[in-house]
C-alpha cells in the first residue's frame, strides 16, 4: 500500500482520523461533555420542554439566533450529534474546519442562496440525521423575533422533517456580536411542540403559499417560545433545572 492511500484510509471519509471517524467522534464528545459540564452550569441553564429533543430519526431544531453560544448549548441537550450549518470563513485554516466538520457543522456561504449547502442538509435530514437550522439567519439584536425565511419550510417539505421551535434568552447579554468570550448570565431554553412539515392542500405538495403560511405558523411558535423563555430567565429563585433532568 502507498503512503498516499495509507494516509486517505485514517484521514478519508470514515477513517479513524477524519472527522466523520472515530477522533472526529471522540472530538464530538469530548466538546459535548465540556458544554455540559460547564456552561450549563456556569449559565445556570434552566430548561422547559427540553425532552422534545430526545427523539430517533429525521428532525429539525429551529431556534431563535442570538449569540454564537446558541447551538453549542441545544445541541449539547441531546444526546445525538446535531447538524449545523456554519458561516465558510469558520473552516479555515484547515484544522479549524476538521474541528467544526467534527462537532456536526458543514459550510454555508453567507449573503447568497448557496444551493450546494441545502442540498447537502437536505441529504442529511433524509439520511435520518437531526438539523439545527437558524430560521431567521443571523443574529438579531433583541429578543423580537427577526424575518422568517422560507428555507427552513422548504428543507422541512422536502425532508418529510418535524420541526421544533425553540426559545433562548439569556445568551445575547452573555455573548453578544463582536464578544470574544461569554460572561456568566441566567441562559433559559424553552421548546415548544413539534410543528408537522408542510404540505398543500388534500397532503399535495407544498407550493410556495404554503410555504409562506407555514413559516407564518412557525413565527408565531418561535416567539411563543422565546416569550416564555425570557420569561423563565427572568424568574427569580427557582436556580436551574437539575443537570439530570437537561440532559439524557
Amino acid at each position: 500500500m502507498t503512503a498516499r492511500a495509507s494516509t486517505w484510509r485514517l484521514r478519508g471519509s470514515g477513517g479513524l482520523l477524519a472527522a466523520d471517524g472515530l477522533a472526529g467522534t471522540l472530538t464530538f464528545r469530548a466538546v459535548r461533555g465540556l458544554v455540559r459540564g460547564l456552561l450549563f452550569r456556569a449559565f445556570r441553564m434552566r430548561a422547559s420542554g427540553q425532552e422534545r429533543l430526545r427523539v430517533e430519526g429525521t428532525v429539525i431544531y429551529a431556534p431563535v439566533h442570538r449569540s454564537h453560544l446558541d447551538g453549542p448549548l441545544i445541541g449539547s441537550l441531546t444526546h445525538r450529534r446535531v447538524r449545523y450549518l456554519g458561516k465558510e470563513e469558520l473552516f479555515h485554516p484547515r484544522p479549524l474546519g476538521w474541528f467544526m466538520r467534527s462537532v456536526g457543522t458543514f459550510p454555508v456561504r453567507r449573503g447568497e442562496a448557496d444551493l450546494d449547502a441545502l442540498r447537502a442538509a437536505l441529504g442529511l435530514l433524509q439520511a435520518g440525521e437531526a438539523m439545527l437550522v437558524f430560521p431567521e439567519g443571523t443574529r438579531q439584536p433583541s429578543d423580537e423575533i427577526g424575518e422568517i425565511f422560507d428555507g427552513t419550510a422548504w428543507l422541512a417539505a422536502k425532508s418529510g422533517a418535524p420541526v421544533l421551535p425553540i426559545g433562548i434568552a439569556g445568551t445575547r447579554e452573555s455573548m453578544p456580536s463582536g464578544a470574544k468570550f461569554p460572561k456568566r448570565t441566567q441562559v433559559a431554553i424553552v421548546v415548544g411542540e413539534s410543528l408537522e412539515p408542510p404540505t398543500g392542500a388534500d397532503g399535495a405538495r407544498a407550493r410556495r403559499a404554503d410555504m409562506t403560511a407555514w413559516t407564518a405558523t412557525l413565527r408565531t411558535a418561535i416567539d411563543d417560545c422565546q416569550q416564555r423563555a425570557r420569561a423563565l430567565a427572568d424568574e427569580s429563585g427557582t436556580g436551574r433545572t437539575p443537570q439530570r433532568d437537561l440532559i439524557p
